[in-house]
């Protein structure tokens, strides 16, 4: 089995089936710094506009999760683990109205896990 880029705790997979039981189909991406500083923000599926500038580094309770190339030369040795707490951000993700936000906590790969990574997918 392949090391995955990203991961989610219970607690923030719970909010993302919360959240696709009200909107449907669901994505990810990591924000390079805009608005709220560098923070995953969850939309429904196709209203962010995705370029060719941007890498889906796996999938997390069937959303896609995407940031920009230039961010994931910095974050590719890092497996990434989405979370979720109490507090409103200022970005557009669609768990702020329930008075939370998802944060990104990292961590470096071991160098097993490095070795058996996922691979990243570019845009077609």
């Amino acid at each position: 089995m392949k090391t995955p880029r990203v991961t989610v705790t219970e607690k923030a997979q719970r909010i993302i089936r919360e959240l696709q039981s009200r909107y449907g189909e669901l994505m990810f991406h990591q924000s390079g710094g805009c608005c709220d500083g560098s923070q995953p923000m969850c939309f429904e599926k196709g209203d962010f506009k995705l370029g060719y500038s941007d890498v889906c580094l796996g999938v997390i309770e069937s959303c896609e999760f995407w940031m920009s190339k230039d961010q994931f030369e910095y974050w590719k040795h890092t497996q990434l683990t989405i979370d979720i707490v109490e507090g409103r951000g200022s970005s557009f993700s669609l768990e702020i109205p329930l008075g939370l936000r998802f944060i990104t906590q990292s961590r470096l790969f071991t160098e097993t896990e490095a070795e058996n990574l996922e691979e990243v997918r570019f845009m077609d």
